[in-house]
């Protein structure tokens, strides 16, 4: 006598119809379970797996595949819709091998896949090329190099990992740590746990900005497509909840360091090291660091350990990128500037012909000092406002200008002043409408 199966309730499937819902419900088998953060529409439609399954063993007399037993440790996607227009809108893959190449080891944490090891060079380098080759966002497509072409597959791939990872488990082969100890080849990551493809991003630190530590440096994949842009800090959206985690596997120093680990490949080797007739590791060192910072126009080849001109010129755009200038900007690497290279911080070398750079422009002999933040205030009249003003209609940021400008400021200069701070890509407070000295400073250069 056959015994009727004892039929489990289920959650009826989402009738959502929004792109991510469809999505879940065609991948619902590889979907995590409600414990582990799925989504409720894979819950429903892989429950229904279990009932047809179940059906099947006694209508039909035949065994199905127990679809409910087939949860992998990744995330496949659901909507990816981030709550605020700023945010890169970055729905994920899960966790898989390496697309067109066996796998060795299922992607886990550490233990499961191994640590590899890299340096902050390699790792800035890889991010380099997938934002040259404006590699396109997609979280279920792969690029040449076998990872997936979102923005947890981007970190994997940067840092070499066997395997792609998502935000879920990227923390997984790193360690935290605070935002100034963050050094180029780090990553932000924000995971939300009861919703991992709402709001859930993880960007590449590339370096700050300037001394304020307000903005850096993001290589990410975002839609389009790769990028690289001045970010504020921590992120656009959900800035709060991004943390800074280090790769387990990345050696001392930054970009252009000797990848070793330990204090020495950062340690002042002392100003006998560098000059005429030096000849040694550290003169390498130096020298792979301004490549890496914008100075590998200066080198015919090499860097090499033997100093040479190129090393002076290459030190001296670095120094003067800082503003240093007379003995500051000698072209001989002190204390500081070595610090600045050993740690990704200051500004990059400027390319040739660019403001400020050797042989460029440099700064406008018009060009005014910034006269000071309570100048661009409702009512205030001010020469600065109407040089702000035209200077603004020259860069094409004139738009809002029914007529003038004039000395008084008024809501259409705060507006224009407002659509330049948005070309540089930045967002919120940093995009205001009230120029501050950076501001200007762009808007002058």
């Amino acid at each position: 006598m056959e015994v009727a199966p004892v039929f489990e309730e289920f959650a009826p499937e989402s009738d959502c119809d929004c792109p991510g819902c469809i999505h879940w419900r065609r991948t619902a088998p590889h979907a995590l379970p409600l414990r582990l953060g799925g989504h409720p529409a894979a819950h429903g439609a892989r429950r229904a797996l279990v009932l047809a399954a179940a059906a099947g063993t006694v209508l039909g007399g035949q065994t199905l595949p127990a679809a409910a037993s087939v949860e992998v440790g990744g995330h496949l996607a659901g909507t990816g819709a981030v709550p605020a227009d700023d945010g890169p809108g970055t729905p994920q893959g899960g966790a898989s091998p390496l697309h067109g190449r066996p796998a060795t080891a299922a992607p886990g944490p550490p233990g499961v896949a191994a640590v590899r090891a890299t340096t902050r060079t390699a790792i800035i380098n890889r991010a380099k090329k997938w934002v040259a080759a404006k590699v396109p966002y997609s979280m279920d497509k792969y690029w040449s190099d076998g990872y997936r072409q979102d923005c947890s597959g981007f970190v994997s791939m940067a840092w070499n990992l066997s395997g792609n990872e998502w935000t879920g488990s990227l923390g997984s082969y790193a360690v935290r740590i605070a935002k100034d100890e963050l050094q180029p080849g780090d990553i932000l990551l924000f995971h939300n746990p009861a919703d991992p493809n709402k709001g859930s991003h993880v960007t590449l630190f590339g370096g700050w900005t300037d001394y304020t530590h307000s903005h850096y440096i993001a290589y990410e994949q975002a839609r389009p497509h790769a990028r690289k842009q001045a970010t504020p800090y921590a992120y656009w959206t959900n800035g709060n909840r991004y943390l800074a985690y280090r790769y387990k596997g990345v050696g001392g120093g930054s970009p252009g360091g000797s990848g070793t680990s330990g204090p020495a490949s950062t340690r002042y080797p002392g100003a006998g090291s560098f000059g005429p007739g030096a000849n040694n590791k550290y003169v390498t060192q130096l020298g792979k660091a301004l490549v890496a910072r914008g100075g590998k126009r200066f080198y015919r080849s090499g860097p090499g350990p033997r100093w040479s001109d190129a090393d002076r010129r290459a030190t001296q755009a670095f120094q003067r990128a800082q503003g240093w200038r007379g003995k500051d900007a000698d072209g001989l690497p002190g204390p500081t500037t070595w610090a600045y290279l050993m740690k990704g911080k200051g500004r990059d070398i400027p390319g040739a012909g660019a403001p400020g750079a050797p042989g460029g422009a440099g700064r406008s002999a018009g060009a005014p000092a910034y006269p000071g933040q309570g100048v661009f205030r409702p009512g205030r009249s001010h020469p600065a406002i109407e040089r702000l003003g035209r200077q603004l209609v020259k860069k094409g940021f004139g738009t809002y200008y029914a007529r003038g400008p004039g000395p008084v400021w008024s809501e259409s200069d705060r507006r224009n002043v407002e659509a330049f701070q948005r070309a540089q890509g930045w967002r919120g407070a940093a995009a205001d409408g009230h120029p501050g000295p950076e501001t200007w400073r762009r808007l002058f250069r």
